[in-house]
């Protein structure tokens, strides 16, 4: 995401993207853009008025957090270090994080106080669509600030921007619900899945009728399953780690706790990413993708967790590393 931000500014060479990372090293592709690494968070606030942050993304403008840390815990920490540079009047804080709403209102209410601004400004989009573009972006803020913010949205890190309310919560709030409906979708196609397959209607046939009758996500939620991406190949990252898609399901079973209603969908989908993560663990932590919850259906109809898909890969990569 910061690359298009480069990319976008190098446009008008008065001005070049200053980011920080917690690894130094990571920022060299920025640099090869003409981007600018600042030594700490206080170099960058001190040095701009428009700051993006991005917590748990490969790139950062403002912090790359260690993977064990929740990205509301993350967020946290970054904002005390922001609240202790000495004046940041006038300053526009964008966060892109996923964390749950009232993470978003306090960090709103802490900014406020120092007279700074914030817009919460979540994607939509696992990482292959955050690298280019394509994601779409929800953001909540003043009208003012979020028409400071536009420039940056459509074109450059989305493909469409939502303007959702002038309470910078409502977008955070927005995202959860999407991360609900992603992950009722997967634990819905996971089921069908394996129905399909056992049933010997087969699994190209379902993925066929989902792409023809009910839409991308349906579809793009099958094709994680039947291509593998559940289940990364040994030393590959996940589309969306399966870590935070639990956090971000725990959310949303939060969210309708507080206004006294529940998602028994999102109930079934995070017991089932639950014990994909015992998976993950019992196999020296593999990292797996958000959508591995349908190697637990499968084994809860007596299959493997791996499909043919990632059994015929897997055993690819064996034989060519033995020879």
């Amino acid at each position: 995401m910061a690359q298009n931000v480069q990319r976008f500014l190098q446009q008008d060479t008065k001005s070049q993207l200053r980011f920080w990372n917690r690894t130094a090293s990571r920022g060299a592709p920025l640099e090869l853009l003409g981007a600018i690494g600042c030594k700490s968070i206080a170099q960058l606030v001190t040095e701009c008025d428009l700051i993006f942050i991005s917590v748990n993304l490969e790139w950062t403008f403002i912090a790359n957090i260690e993977k064990q840390t929740s990205d509301d815990g993350a967020l946290s920490a970054i904002v005390d270090q922001i609240l202790a540079v000495k004046d940041i009047d006038g300053k526009l804080f964008v966060d892109t994080t996923t964390v749950h709403p009232n993470t978003t209102k306090e960090t709103d209410e802490k900014l406020k106080k120092r007279n700074a601004c914030f817009v919460a400004a979540p994607v939509f989009g696992a990482t292959p669509a955050a690298e280019s573009g394509t994601v779409l972006m929800a953001m909540a803020g003043p009208s003012q600030a979020i028409d400071r913010t536009a420039p940056f949205g459509k074109g450059v890190l989305a493909r469409e921007v939502m303007i959702v309310s002038d309470q910078p919560e409502k977008a955070t709030l927005l995202k959860t619900l999407g991360n609900f409906i992603v992950a009722g979708a997967m634990e819905i196609v996971g089921e069908a899945q394996v129905l399909a397959e056992k049933s010997d209607l087969g699994t190209n046939m379902l993925e066929k009728l989902l792409e023809l009758n009910f839409g991308s996500l349906m579809h793009s939620s099958s094709t994680r399953m039947t291509q593998g991406v559940y289940l990364p190949e040994e030393g590959q990252s996940p589309w969306s780690n399966l870590n935070l898609g639990i956090k971000d399901v725990q959310h949303g079973i939060s969210c309708a706790q507080d206004v006294g209603a529940r998602l028994k969908v999102a109930e079934v989908a995070l017991d089932n990413m639950s014990r994909a993560k015992d998976f993950s663990d019992a196999h020296g932590g593999r990292p797996l993708d958000s959508s591995s919850g349908y190697g637990i259906i499968r084994q809860d109809s007596g299959l493997d967790f791996e499909n043919a898909f990632v059994k015929e890969r897997d055993t690819r990569k064996e034989d060519g590393s033995s020879q």
